[in-house]
């Protein structure tokens, strides 16, 4: 069997969950990996045959998603051209994480996809959802990358299709300790604006890991350094806790590591707000923005002894066998053909 793994490259969570992923599905079948999107730090360990643009969000430095930046790195025109040049046609079966180009090649030319991803789960009516409605955050979920079917992640095993997070080898090898410090990634936050509210807790050693920067440097009791995936990785796991946004591997790797939690949602992204919702429901505090406004709770929060009991065994090569025996069974059931102009409408509108 000759698969086709497309990967979302914006940000850092999907292609950590790749590391995992890739070697298991090339245990039964030959891989050909695709990555679209920008603002990821972190390189696969394994060949990239095909590079896109993709529809990427660009993360500002006030919380959320630079609007402005991201309309100008996405063009209608260019993402057109890249669906329609990617070569899905060549593949048994295109197995994708969130990646668009590779998802409406699929729709457009008659290619049966499966969606293997977090994004997926928040289809399901049982997650929990966010108290406030965003219709334009809600499109991009469920049209940015649609599939034939799908399974997916979440922190709990909310409904059948459903599994508990890949933790990354790297990381279940980690040795665990408790060396003081909390690690920070709010890479929608610039280092400006971490340094003036974390230095308002002044009991707390903050090792921050920053976008934003392409030097070390530190103030007062707040260290900041680029993004480097294995210091990240020793950082967290020798912290006394993890300060985050509410994505999804992040926040998952540090309730597996035994780590107090607290997370921050990003402005305008719905995902987030979904994500902070099943972390609250597992009983993980969870900021609505960093200001020093928030800093009494952050320290409320260093002086708390929160923890939350998880259990996330490695599953990885159990998931791939089972996305691949479905796929097999289900190879005589229709595909939807072409897209209709309104289904690529909706795809230009997100």
């Amino acid at each position: 069997m000759k698969i086709l793994y497309a990967i979302q490259g914006t940000g850092n969570g999907h292609l950590s969950r790749a590391k995992d992923v890739i070697p298991a599905l090339m245990k039964r079948a030959q891989v050909d990996i695709l990555i679209s999107g920008v603002q990821a730090d972190i390189d696969l360990p394994f060949p990239v045959k095909y590079k896109y643009k993709g529809l990427s969000f660009i993360f500002g430095k006030s919380g959320g998603v630079d609007m402005m930046a991201t309309y100008k790195a996405n063009r209608v025109r260019r993402v057109w051209n890249e669906i329609k040049s990617c070569p899905v046609k060549d593949y048994d079966l295109v197995i994708n994480d969130f990646e668009p180009i590779s998802a409406w090649a699929c729709r457009l030319k008659g290619v049966k996809c499966i969606g293997l991803s977090h994004q997926s789960a928040l289809r399901s009516k049982k997650v929990p959802v966010p108290t406030h409605s965003d219709p334009m955050g809600w499109a991009v979920l469920k049209f940015y990358a649609p599939c034939n079917s799908y399974y997916s992640f979440h922190f709990r095993k909310y409904d059948d299709q459903i599994f508990t997070p890949i933790i990354r080898t790297e990381i279940r090898e980690q040795e665990m300790s408790d060396e003081g410090h909390y690690t920070v990634y709010l890479p929608a936050y610039g280092d400006k604006k971490l340094i003036k509210v974390l230095s308002e807790v002044k009991n707390a050693e903050w090792q921050v890991f920053s976008k934003h920067t392409k030097e070390a440097y530190e103030v007062g009791n707040v260290k900041i350094e680029p993004i480097h995936a294995e210091r990240f990785s020793k950082s967290m796991a020798s912290a006394t806790g993890v300060l985050c946004g509410a994505g999804f591997e992040t926040p998952a790797e540090a309730l597996y590591l035994n780590k107090k939690l607290l997370v921050i949602p990003m402005k305008r992204q719905y995902e987030q707000h979904f994500n902070a919702e099943g972390l609250k429901d597992l009983g993980v505090p969870v900021l609505k923005k960093l200001n020093k406004k928030n800093a009494k709770n952050i320290k409320k929060w260093v002086k708390s002894d929160q923890h939350v009991p998880v259990h996330y065994p490695d599953e990885t090569q159990f998931i791939i066998d089972k996305v691949l025996e479905a796929h097999i069974q289900s190879e005589l059931t229709p595909v939807v053909t072409k897209p209709s102009f309104f289904s690529f409408l909706k795809l230009k509108l997100s």
